[in-house]
């Protein structure tokens, strides 16, 4: 791993440090973030919902509104149509919460993961033919389906689409497609998820019809779980909603989430929505049926959250069980293959869980950072979940394999690819080939950005709380990264962890100063840092509570030793 530091202008961070008054360590953690002035300042710590970009200016929204509001008047029944992941799940939750208060009839659907696959499904639109449903909003998908677009149409039924993934050049016949990533929509900001952009059409209504707006808050706590779940980046808009979501969670208003949120600390942060909130949410899609998290997340009745509650989180330790041993049979089968060399990992077995594979590519690429696909078989042909590293494009990487390709969708870093089961070898080489001959020096190596050198004596409650108020944290507004050099044990390192894979240590800086840290699987540096070794080391500050007491420690990313014992 290299570490990138990403100082910037000291001028810069002098005149701020006078302006606001704050530490010159506060005030070079927000320069880092682009933040120069005062009134840049305040809107990033008090972001406000009147901060929010006008919902009219996102291309078709007008349409949208209008095809709504006539199905409205004329008492049509309407079905909300979302992916099976977190950001589709709350997305149905979201636009089913809200129109149910204006229609009679609103059936919530979303794909099975294993019958029907990702995106609209013909199977879904017959479902709303037979319900009698004359449009469909369709969110967090939908952006490729043209042909069940126009299935659906020669059936009666329109269709609204609220997606943000990537567009083909040929778009669905649709009364409005919501997408910011359209080539002709001027929205100001591009990177909302599926439930930002459903948030916003609800956003909408609340303008046209001078609704009170103080209400459309009460909608952020499911955007909120989406933007941290679907790792969109957390600036812009999607950081006034993430914050505004947040201290709604922790109003704990929403029966439905009642029971998760009652699990975890207050206050909340955005690594408890990504880690302990969303795999659950997410295993219904995973390994049952995701109409089982909407369900919790849309009831009314706390006994009935709470029994759909302990199922999904029972589903969800069942889920890490079975990634785990995905995850080591397809690290064995690189080896076994001699594929450790390559430029890629291309994986594949039958009977692989088609619910987990996407983690477990994610977990492939922790071992081997390169882009990555595990497959798994759907009839006569295979399935495969994509995952990139930074900045290289698989999107693009997945046109030049077109050849090979039944259909593939998704966005630069993540994406859902289908392939017939004989032509797996020609496509694992046209794909290997194609990264191979793209791939740069830099995309191979992963990069640990950093924010500057500090001394552990600079670490206190005071500035821990001014960091705690930068978030939420999460893509393009990751939490500070601090470096301290020249670093030693101060007493012997334990192993801890239910399979003893993480470092609990005593550090001591070259000042002398000692704190505490957590190494989360780096056991294997266990021998490489005792005694006298120097060592450099990368870390964030968090706060701990063990028995009652508070204290901070340090979250060590990662080690450099200075003077390796030999």
């Amino acid at each position: 791993m290299n570490w990138n530091s990403i100082l910037k202008n000291s001028i810069k961070v002098n005149l701020l440090e006078k302006e606001l008054n704050i530490s010159k360590l506060i005030a070079q953690l927000l320069v880092n973030r682009n933040i120069n002035d005062f009134e840049t300042a305040k809107k990033f710590f008090r972001p406000s919902v009147d901060d929010l970009y006008d919902p009219f200016l996102m291309k078709e929204m007008h349409e949208s509104v209008l095809r709504i509001e006539k199905a409205i008047e004329k008492k049509e029944k309407i079905m909300i149509y979302g992916d099976y992941d977190v950001d589709g799940t709350t997305s149905v939750t979201l636009l089913h919460s809200f129109f149910s208060n204006y229609f009679n009839h609103v059936l919530p659907y979303m794909p099975d993961r294993k019958n029907e696959g990702y995106g609209i499904s013909l199977q879904g639109i017959k479902k709303a033919k037979e319900s009698n449903i004359s449009l469909i909003i369709a969110i967090d998908c939908g952006i490729n389906a043209i042909d069940e677009v126009d299935f659906a149409k020669k059936n009666g039924i329109d269709f609204i689409i609220c997606d943000h993934h990537l567009p083909s050049k040929k778009l669905p016949n649709a009364i409005g497609i919501l997408n910011p990533k359209r080539s002709d929509c001027a929205y100001p900001f591009k990177e909302l998820c599926g439930c930002g952009i459903g948030f916003k059409l609800i956003q909408a209504f609340y303008l046209k019809w001078g609704l009170d707006f103080k209400n459309i808050i009460k909608y952020t706590d499911l955007v909120a779980i989406a933007i941290i779940s679907d790792i969109v980046p957390v600036v812009n808009e999607n950081r006034i909603i993430s914050y505004l979501g947040i201290k709604q969670l922790e109003r704990n208003n929403r029966l439905g989430l009642r029971p998760l949120i009652d699990t975890l600390n207050k206050p909340i942060k955005a690594s408890d929505i990504a880690f302990k909130i969303a795999p659950v949410i997410n295993a219904a899609g995973r390994l049952n049926h995701a109409k089982v998290a909407f369900k919790m997340m849309s009831s009314t009745n706390i006994d009935y959250a709470k029994k759909i509650y302990i199922f999904l989180n029972d589903l969800n330790k069942k889920r890490r069980s079975i990634e785990e041993l995905i995850t080591k049979e397809a690290l064995d089968q690189i080896e076994l293959l001699g594929d450790v060399e390559n430029s890629s990992s291309v994986v594949y077995k039958n009977d692989w869980n088609k619910g987990v594979i996407g983690i477990v590519a994610s977990r492939l690429i922790e071992k081997y950072y390169r882009p990555t696909i595990v497959f798994t078989a759907e009839g006569k042909n295979l399935v495969g979940s994509v995952r990139s590293v930074k900045n290289f494009d698989i999107y693009k990487i997945l046109e030049k394999c077109s050849n090979n390709i039944i259909e593939f969708g998704g966005h630069k870093y993540a994406a859902g690819v289908t392939i017939k089961k004989n032509n797996f070898n020609s496509f694992k080489k046209s794909f290997e080939d194609a990264v191979k001959n793209n791939i740069q020096d830099f995309n191979k190596v992963q990069v640990l950005p950093y924010d500057t050198e500090i001394y552990f004596d600079e670490i206190n409650f005071k500035t821990y709380r001014i960091i705690s108020q930068m978030g939420p944290f999460g893509i393009s507004n990751l939490k500070p990264v601090f470096i301290s050099k020249k670093c030693q044990e101060k007493t012997k390192t334990t192993l801890v962890g239910k399979n003893k894979e993480h470092l609990k240590l005593l550090i001591k800086d070259k000042k002398g100063k000692i704190m505490p840290g957590i190494a989360f699987n780096k056991a294997s540096y266990i021998d490489k840092i005792g005694g006298n070794v120097l060592f450099d080391i990368l870390y964030t500050i968090d706060e701990n509570n063990w028995n009652g007491e508070k204290f901070l420690q340090l979250i060590i990313k990662d080690f450099k030793i200075n003077n390796p014992p030999f």
